[in-house]
């Protein structure tokens, strides 16, 4: 083995915290482990793990080279990727799963191109709000769309959401135009879920100040779609994120109401388990999908 790998098998005892696991994923024997490692500690003339009876902690140093060996084995392996490419390399399967609404009204064009551009990789998209296992189950990318990403995974902002209060003018001109917070309370409102009330969270644009709207929805739905098409019909004002509501608001299909005010903006996540290593065709795939919000 040479110094790279050694470092790669030390990597691999402390994240998977021992040399019998280690040696299983690497499918070597656990004397060859642990015999490189004992290597390993004998070139740096310090002890890495504290494998005393009955104790198994990795050390200070041991962490620190962690910490640094992790960073130079997946930078090796990225160069290796890269450089001994071929046009195999770009063939095989890259799933992703991806929030229904988004997938559907606005990631489509990516998805169809990105097939169209490189007809080899098997791609599958899977369009289901349902948030998945990264670690246990077989997607090689998901697309998170919120406030706060999991620190545990591996996560690329790629894009915002924003979302705005919408009406439709037929709408606007038998109910009247909201000019204040208050006159919220007597309009209906179409909201995402089923719970029977909801709840509006609005800031000011000059003053940052948040207000809290109480409202009982006249339509609820699971569909960003339907309530987007129930808005145009005029059925009411609805919270819509700007990939469902597009350009209507240019076009005047569609009013912004209240525009003083502004609700929380949501980061659009490319996220992936630390335990995925970064392939070809995925790499391939980061660099279209975040050119592709860019240029939205």
């Amino acid at each position: 083995m040479g110094k790279v790998e050694d470092l790669h098998l030390f990597t691999m005892v402390v994240e998977h915290r021992g040399i019998a696991n280690a040696a299983a994923r690497l499918n070597i024997a656990k004397s060859a482990v642990s015999r490189r490692l004992s290597l390993l500690e004998d070139r740096y003339s310090t002890k890495l793990i504290d494998r005393s009876p009955g104790r198994w902690e990795v050390t200070e140093t041991g962490r620190e080279l962690f910490q640094r060996a992790s960073r130079a084995v997946h930078d090796f392996q990225e160069i290796e990727t890269d450089f001994k490419s071929t046009h195999s390399d770009i063939t095989g399967p890259l799933t992703i799963s991806v929030p229904r609404e988004f997938g559907i009204s606005f990631l489509s064009r990516l998805l169809v191109a990105f097939n169209e551009k490189y007809p080899e990789i098997q791609l599958t998209a899977d369009f289901d709000d349902r948030v998945i296992d990264l670690e246990r189950e077989n997607y090689d990318f998901a697309i998170r769309i919120t406030p706060d990403i999991d620190k545990q995974l591996i996560s690329e902002k790629i894009g915002t959401v924003r979302h705005q209060l919408c009406a439709a003018p037929c709408y606007l001109e038998k109910y009247g135009q909201p000019t204040q917070l208050k006159d919220l309370r007597a309009h209906k409102f179409l909201h995402f879920g089923t719970a029977k009330r909801g709840t509006l969270v609005l800031a000011s644009s000059e003053s940052k100040k948040t207000s809290n709207i109480d409202f009982n929805p006249s339509l609820n739905s699971n569909s960003g779609q339907f309530l987007f098409e129930a808005t145009l019909q005029g059925q009411g004002i609805a919270n819509l994120p700007d990939f469902i509501f597009g350009d209507t608001l240019e076009t005047g299909k569609l009013i912004h109401v209240l525009p003083q005010y502004e609700t929380s903006e949501f980061s659009i996540y490319l996220v992936h388990s630390e335990q995925r290593q970064l392939n070809r065709r995925m790499r391939l795939f980061t660099a279209e999908i975040k050119k592709f919000c860019t240029m939205d």
